[in-house]
């Protein structure tokens, strides 16, 4: 006959006590059965998860993905390259304008970058010396706008700038400005832009305009027949302001023109570039 039970015996060491476990077949069977229970469903987990069948769709799905990702990353280089062309491009226009605007043109940045912080950087640093060039350029054509440039009458120079013999008097005298001689009636123009400080009768010079350019700039234009602006007017360059006479202290018709810069007396025939009036 069988045994129905077994003892388990553990000795720790010589001193300690031992234990001992009664155990009977029956609780061994339970035991080993449960213990074959779990081995059998972790085998068949393992198998199962690395045997499962991917879904072909899905794999499909995902290679569709994985192409557009690659395109979008594509086009992305793309355009950072186009970008870095671009901006090399403005980088050498913006060289360029500085030299024309009167700046160090050595300032302006001329990197070849590659990262997004560098390109950011270098668009903030062209930015501002765009900004820089344009309050330059605005500058010079104010500048240039309030710079005398064109003859104010259509005539012949009968007397220049600087000293002569005076037509009434006949005495040795400064001359600060040119008479042009032409026909009654002639318009006369703005010689730049600028605001009429007066326009009345004044004195030797009868009916006379003076206007204010800015940057130092004046004008006079004497012995009009009449004037058609008046004091605090806006005018700009070539605009009609009045018309050849021969009011006030004079011999004949024709324009008395003036400049002055900084209030010094300056000659205007300097500042006619369009045409140089024929010499009497």
């Amino acid at each position: 006959m069988g045994l129905k039970h077994h003892t388990i015996i553990v000795v720790p060491h010589t001193r300690a006590r031992f234990r001992k476990w009664r155990i009977s077949n029956r609780q061994l069977l339970v035991a080993g059965t449960v213990l074959g229970l779990l081995l059998v469903t972790s085998l068949f987990s393992t198998w199962s998860f690395f045997t499962k069948a991917v879904d072909k769709q899905q794999l499909a799905e995902l290679v569709d993905e994985n192409q557009e990702l690659r395109a979008v990353n594509q086009d992305f280089e793309n355009s950072i390259r186009g970008l870095k062309g671009r901006l090399t491009e403005f980088e050498q226009r913006t060289h360029q304008l500085a030299i024309v605007a009167g700046l160090d043109a050595t300032d302006i940045s001329q990197q070849s970058g590659v990262g997004g912080g560098e390109l950011e950087r270098r668009y903030v640093d062209l930015t501002n010396q765009l900004d820089e060039i344009d309050v330059r350029f605005r500058e010079q054509s104010r500048r240039t706008s309030a710079t005398p440039a064109i003859s104010p009458v259509r005539g012949i120079l009968t007397s220049g700038f600087g000293y002569r013999a005076d037509p009434v008097s006949g005495e040795r005298a400064l001359h600060r400005a040119i008479d042009l001689s032409t026909a009654p009636g002639q318009p006369v123009l703005a010689t730049a832009d600028g605001i009429v400080l007066q326009a009345e009768p004044s004195g030797r010079l009868g009916n006379a305009i003076h206007i204010a350019h800015g940057f130092g700039y004046a004008t006079r234009y004497g012995h009009l027949r009449r004037f058609i602006v008046a004091a605090g007017e806006r005018v700009e360059r070539g605009d009609v302001i009045g018309y050849v006479g021969n009011t006030g202290r004079t011999t004949g018709y024709h324009l008395h023109y003036e400049v002055r810069l900084d209030g010094q007396p300056v000659n205007p025939l300097v500042y006619i570039l369009d045409e140089t009036p024929r010499r009497f």
